[in-house]
């Protein structure tokens, strides 16, 4: 149905229009359908479309997009040589996401060094691929190296930026200076956002610091956020854990208002709670909330029945 839709669009006038072809190259990739990308730049010449540096780009990253990373750098080092296309700095970036992407973090960064050489300059863009890449894999202090040469090359930290730096803070257990670079984001004008604060819940649940993670929950609040599916699946383990399942009961509430996800036996797991309280009541709530999904009803109301 895909194909049949996209396809279909090769008979409007404006399939000559760089930009219009691009959009097509792009939908495929995000359908996973990297061959069917290929196969419309290919085409571009044949339907009075040219083929610059932008479609170039867009298939690398239908290729990123539809996780084909084997063969980015197949295209990468193929197609430019002859198409008489030169790579820009938005190929490299996509070509540095997808080696990220890989886990090749060493090969990211010769491609960094590559684009160096080649007379470029790295925006915000590259590095923050790269801080994400080494902060998530592990590899902390080569993503404080890279923090550290983004301030060299005035290149400024926004929010992914700090983002990734929190993430990888709270994954080495640093989750003192992960407070501390929150302070700082403030001092230079960039707002904490609701990932900002998933980094500090997550690292004081994984403490069993509950209080401290309940409090970072209200921050959430006081600053106008939202708390998102990776809040409230956080948070409410913990809160379970440690005991607390008027808190778990009244995060359970909204998550099923605002239906989202949530796994059947993390649900059972707050009623059981409820019910060994005596909250009969609220265990009772989250069962008829449950009722819109058949499935929550039907294992939840087992679970009262004990």
């Amino acid at each position: 149905m895909i194909e049949e839709i996209l396809e279909a669009q090769k008979k409007y006038p404006e399939i000559a229009i760089e930009g219009f072809v691009i959009r097509l190259i792009s939908l495929y990739g995000k359908a996973g359908m990297f061959d069917h990308a290929h196969k419309v730049f290919d085409e571009m010449p044949d339907l009075n479309c040219p083929r610059t540096v932008k479609s170039f780009n867009a298939l690398l990253a239908a290729c990123v997009s539809a996780k084909k990373f084997d063969k980015v750098d197949e295209i990468f080092r193929g197609l430019p040589p002859k198409l008489s296309i030169e790579a820009d700095l938005v190929s490299y970036n996509v070509v540095i996401k997808a080696f990220c992407e890989m886990g090749s973090l060493d090969t990211a960064l010769s491609m960094f060094d590559e684009l160096e050489k080649n007379g470029m300059e790295p925006d915000s863009f590259t590095f923050n691929t790269l801080l994400e890449g080494f902060y998530s894999n592990g590899r902390f202090l080569e993503g404080e190296k890279i923090w550290a040469m983004m301030e060299r090359k005035n290149v400024v930290h926004n929010i992914r930026s700090y983002n990734s730096r929190l993430r990888g803070m709270v994954n080495e257990n640093r989750i003192l200076e992960a407070v501390k670079l929150i302070d700082e984001m403030g001092s230079k004008g960039t707002e904490a956002d609701v990932i900002s604060y998933n980094a500090l819940i997550k690292g004081f649940c994984k403490d069993g610091k509950l209080d401290e993670a309940k409090w970072w929950y209200n921050e959430i609040r006081k600053n106008d956020c939202c708390p998102d599916w990776v809040t409230y699946m956080t948070l409410i383990p913990c809160l379970c854990e440690k005991g607390d399942f008027d808190m778990a009961h009244e995060l359970c509430v909204e998550v099923i208002k605002q239906r989202l996800r949530i796994d059947i036996a993390l649900l059972r797991r707050v009623v059981d709670g409820l019910v060994k309280e005596t909250e009969i009541e609220k265990a009772k709530e989250l069962v008829e909330l449950g009722k819109s999904n058949k499935y929550f009803h039907f294992k939840l109301e087992l679970s009262l029945d004990k």
